[in-house]
């Protein structure tokens, strides 16, 4: 099965929603990753140093990337899909791409 590089494409911040819903401190936007960072996974698991929320919720979108799934018609690029964490207050944007030989 082919590598997939994972990069952050945006990572957003709704400072309104933190200021009326979370306790003061809470950072936005997510100060885990920053923008461009990239990951290549080639295998199965979780990278290293890649949230474990924003995992679980592009693991689908990764293995089906990953897996052979195509994306045109969709996608500009078939080998790649857009996908997002669902932290609703600091929500971050990645690019999931299939690199080939």
């Amino acid at each position: 099965m082919a590598a997939v590089k994972i990069t952050v494409l945006k990572r957003m911040a709704n400072q309104d929603l933190a200021d009326e819903f979370c306790e003061a401190g809470v950072t936005v936007p997510c100060p885990h990753f920053t923008d461009g960072q990239e990951f290549i996974v080639d295998g199965g698991g979780q990278p290293e140093n890649f949230c474990g929320a924003a995992w679980h919720d592009i693991h689908k979108s990764y293995l089906a990337i990953r897996q052979g799934g195509n994306f045109s018609g969709w996608m500009k690029d078939g080998d790649t899909i857009v996908a997002c964490c669902s932290d609703g207050l600091r929500p971050v944007v990645f690019e999931v791409k299939r690199l080939t030989d």
